[in-house]
């Protein structure tokens, strides 16, 4: 392969070319932290929530507070 002034380049390997290590590195990235939260995920779950919520009104549902704030005064 020759450059612009018309001098021979070695070829490369495809392992020695920078640009393909970006490549394949952002999706190689993106997969390993996937399984790295889907592992977290599945060692520490979530709670389930069971029970009512207090009657005291601390904790109103949110569609509720919603359509209360959206209610015009009169």
């Amino acid at each position: 392969m020759a450059d612009r002034n018309g001098e021979a380049r070695p070829v490369l390997p495809w392992w020695r070319v920078r640009m393909v290590w970006l490549v394949i590195g952002g999706p190689a990235v993106v997969v390993v932290a996937s399984f790295i939260t889907l592992g977290m995920a599945l060692s520490h779950p979530d709670p389930v929530l069971t029970g009512a919520a207090p009657a005291d009104g601390a904790h109103v549902p949110a569609v509720s507070a919603r359509n209360h704030a959206a209610t015009p005064q009169r």
